[in-house]
């Protein structure tokens, strides 16, 4: 969403970074080019005014005078300051002392608020709590029966005692009361004994006077822990404007972002938290009940940035993948077994249980650089490679070198692909199977062994210096035989550097060093190669 601000700011940092000293003149293009930026993204015009004051005044003290390099510096100011106005720092979700806790959502029609609470619901669910979700929109034409299947897949219970508007206008059906269904519903988590309460209630097209006090109602019925304000954060500077009427109205604890996995500028939502003074506590980023996430303000600000949010990837990772499958594939590997496609497989699969690729690699440092290149990405290649797999026969999986003309010509009709494609998933295979034999012989990724942190049999003492070049056998004959003398020392007295110098022209070959008599502490030795 944030893709065409981070392209601009990238630019504008790239240009400071050609000079060593910034002046005023630099300084006020710089935060010129960072107003326009944020304006163009529909960033709030008074939360842009706040920023780019505080920025300029930074960038025009001692502060990035003295630095040793001043662009870096002013990126660092930007990154600061675009954390304040996501909130600062992430707040948790207030949960009640006495269970169960009561969570409200409100907003407009449209928001995804209904979506939201099955992903909250699942999102709790997987922190051990038990939610449970209340039915009261009772005038979106079915959306009860839309909260019932979100609470299906997401495996959580649904309290619906009316089945809410079933027929095509915006109204509210003769004896619905939805604070009545709200109160009831937190009734039932007391006596069934749930530690966590959704309530979904009703929006509007706009804000109006019945939806506030629709809203006032449920609210005071129900006094919740928390009420979340859900808005979507593609509806441009009107969703200030909201925001403000809702916390007048209704008043709410915190902010959720829907839809943050579409390409509309979305800046407006940005300034939700620094216009309302309520935090952004959580962030739909896509269509399934797992794209949902904790907001941290300075995360975002990094994938703004381009600086990646590598800490968001690593939890997603953590989640996804079997700690005892990846435990059980190392010691496969240290113990010289090989590589399989049954192995990758699998890898593959714990791979696609993270979300979509794409968005994990927009999630690393610079891939704002490459952006092309990740829209151009097809998803579904992922399915192809696993179809393919999944046609083989077990032992073909296990030692692909059998796989002839004819098995390749199988495999190809069975998974809907050519011969072609076949070959060059074998080929990629077998170039990561040899990555992999290397990886487990000498301890460090492949060409790497004689890096220092690398591991490895290679790195082993220190590195033997390239021998030198011998030169030509020089035409002049008295010249010549200067070389033959020279050459000859070499090799009986060995090189003529001192012992030990700093590049180790020196010193003996590693094979030669025996570690025992550099009267080392204890143990120490086996790190030099001792045995």
């Amino acid at each position: 969403m944030f893709a065409t601000l981070s392209d601009r700011l990238t630019s504008t940092f790239k240009n400071l970074r050609t000079k060593g000293r910034l002046s005023e003149a630099d300084i006020d293009a710089t935060v010129r080019e960072i107003r326009r930026a944020l304006l163009d993204a529909d960033v709030a015009v008074p939360v842009v005014r706040t920023f780019t004051a505080a920025v300029r005044e930074r960038a025009l003290s001692s502060e990035v005078s003295g630095a040793l390099n001043p662009a870096q510096q002013v990126v660092k100011i930007v990154n600061d300051e675009l954390v304040a106005i996501l909130g600062g720092q992430n707040r948790p979700l207030a949960l009640a002392k006495n269970p169960p806790t009561v969570i409200m959502l409100a907003g407009l029609q449209g928001a995804g608020k209904t979506t939201l609470a099955g992903k909250l619901a699942l999102h709790l669910k997987g922190q051990g709590h038990t939610p449970l979700l209340v039915a009261a929109d009772l005038q979106r034409p079915n959306a009860v029966t839309q909260l019932q299947v979100v609470g299906e897949r997401a495996g959580v219970p649904v309290f619906a005692p009316h089945p809410g508007n079933q027929g095509h206008d915006d109204v509210l059906p003769a004896g619905a009361d939805p604070v009545s269904v709200s109160r009831e519903g937190l009734a039932t988590a007391h006596a069934k004994q749930h530690d966590v309460v959704i309530v979904d209630t009703a929006g509007r097209l706009g804000v109006d006077a019945e939806l506030m006090a629709q809203a006032a109602d449920i609210r005071d019925a129900v006094d919740p822990d928390e009420v979340l304000f859900v808005i979507d954060a593609m509806i441009g500077q009107d969703a200030v404007t909201t925001a403000q009427a809702f916390a007048d109205g209704v008043g709410f604890t915190g902010v959720v972002l829907s839809k943050l996995d579409g390409d509309a500028r979305g800046g407006a939502a940005l300034s939700v938290a620094s216009v309302t003074g309520r935090p952004i506590l959580f962030a739909s980023t896509g269509e399934k009940l797992t794209d949902f996430e904790v907001f941290h303000p300075d995360r975002m600000a990094s994938r703004i940035l381009d600086m990646g949010d590598v800490l968001t990837l690593i939890e997603q990772a953590e989640k996804a993948f079997d700690a005892e499958q990846a435990e059980k594939m190392a010691g496969k590997l240290a113990s010289g077994q090989d590589f399989t496609l049954a192995d990758f497989l699998v890898q593959m699969q714990q791979l696609r249980n993270m979300g979509s690729i794409k968005k994990m690699f927009g999630m690393l440092p610079g891939m704002g650089q490459m952006r092309e290149a990740l829209d151009n990405f097809d998803e579904r290649e992922v399915d192809r490679i696993e179809a393919i797999i999944r046609s083989m026969t077990p032992a073909e999986r296990e030692n692909p070198k059998i796989i002839n003309g004819s098995r390749r010509s199988r495999i190809a009709r069975g998974s809907g692909t050519t011969a072609t494609d076949v070959n060059q998933l074998l080929d990629r295979f077998d170039g990561a199977q040899k990555m992999m034999k290397q990886m487990a012989r000498t301890g460090g990724m492949p060409g790497m062994g004689n890096l220092p942190g690398m591991g490895g049999k290679k790195a082993r003492g220190r590195v033997a210096p390239p021998a030198r070049k011998v030169k030509g056998k020089s035409g002049n004959p008295a010249k010549r035989a200067e070389q033959e003398r020279a050459a000859t020392d070499r090799a009986l007295n060995g090189p003529s550097a001192p012992a030990g110098s700093a590049f180790g022209l020196g010193a003996p070959a590693p094979e030669q060093v025996d570690p025992s008599a550099l009267q080392l502490p204890a143990g120490f030795d086996k790190l030099l190669g001792g045995r």
